[in-house]
């Protein structure tokens, strides 16, 4: 690596633990509006929406599957019918790789 990359991730490194440390300094003198605190409650299901969603419909990354060949789509549907109607989160895992991995088993 050159210097440049080195000093490229040091100070990339600085600015993302200043940022997080910055909250763990001034915590208790540092207050959020209630819709702030109200937004924020969403954040995990945004970032998790955002990475799942784009790997189920486009599973190669180029071309949407939206048919019932698409492993990744089927078990997303049904780690979803888990989650919703038993509302376990190992049991939703479990049965959404189950469903995955037996399907292309299946299918080659």
């Amino acid at each position: 690596m050159s210097g440049r990359e080195v000093a490229l991730i040091a100070g990339m490194t600085a600015v993302t633990f200043l940022v997080r440390y910055a909250f763990f300094a001034l915590g208790d003198r540092l207050a959020f509006p209630p819709l702030a605190h109200r937004a924020l409650r969403y954040v995990p299901v945004a970032v998790l929406t955002a990475i799942i969603v784009p790997m189920v419909l486009l599973p190669d990354g180029t071309h949407w599957q939206l048919t019932w060949h698409n492993a990744w789509l089927l078990g997303a549907l049904v780690t979803g019918v888990i989650a919703w109607r038993f509302n376990h989160l190992l049991a939703s895992i479990t049965g959404g790789m189950l469903v995955f991995f037996f399907y292309r088993w299946v299918t080659g």
